[in-house]
């Protein structure tokens, strides 16, 4: 499994509808596509959950690796992107875990209405295999929070960072106020069922 995730900031006076427009009607394109877990169109707005932007910020989950690199460098719809905002950066870590919210099980047609993510250095001072025994510990508790629809876990070995990203029916808890929080316009879960549950080792 492998995360990804690019952010594009846009002008403080932006209007946002631009944005929540193109979702509405270019969202689906990837409701069905082959080797993609889910893809969360994301955004912020400046002043709306105490967000300092705009933004525009999908985050995906992908079962394979060459589905994503088609998706990015061969054709199959990152050009979109590239061609109406120029190219981002895209960041993309190694999954770890996953874990299916109380939401998902109950409800698991029920579209997530919110987002948050956490980035969590690893100080190299640290041993990584017990930093990230203890964030899957983390995880699994996360995954009993109510209101969680899906949370998943994955590690950039780069910048040696930890990355918790979760999908809520509503909105993000109090208690994860230190995460960044998005709005999420849709969600395309091809393969959203097939994910694996738990740790991926």
């Amino acid at each position: 499994m492998y995360a990804m995730q690019y952010e594009i900031t846009l002008p403080a006076d932006y209007d946002m509808s631009i944005i929540r427009e193109r979702v509405a009607t270019r969202g689906h394109a990837l409701d069905d596509r082959a080797g993609l877990g889910l893809k969360a169109y994301l955004i912020r707005e400046r002043g709306a959950a105490g967000s300092p932007v705009n933004q525009y910020a999908p985050f995906y989950l992908w079962h394979d690796a060459g589905r994503m690199g088609e998706f990015l460098v061969g054709g199959g719809g990152f050009q979109g992107i590239v061609g109406d905002f120029g190219r981002p950066v895209v960041q993309h870590w190694t999954g770890l875990a996953v874990e299916a919210g109380p939401a998902r099980r109950t409800a698991p047609l029920a579209a997530p209405l919110a987002a948050s993510r956490l980035l969590t250095p690893m100080p190299a001072s640290a041993d990584p295999a017990e930093q990230v025994a203890g964030a899957l510990a983390e995880l699994r508790d996360l995954g009993g929070a109510q209101g969680l629809h899906t949370a998943a876990l994955a590690v950039d070995p780069h910048h040696w960072r930890l990355v918790t990203f979760a999908l809520w029916e509503r909105e993000v808890p109090a208690a994860h106020a230190g995460a960044e929080r998005y709005e999420v316009l849709h969600l395309s879960a091809p393969g959203l069922a097939s994910l694996p549950r738990g740790r991926a080792w």
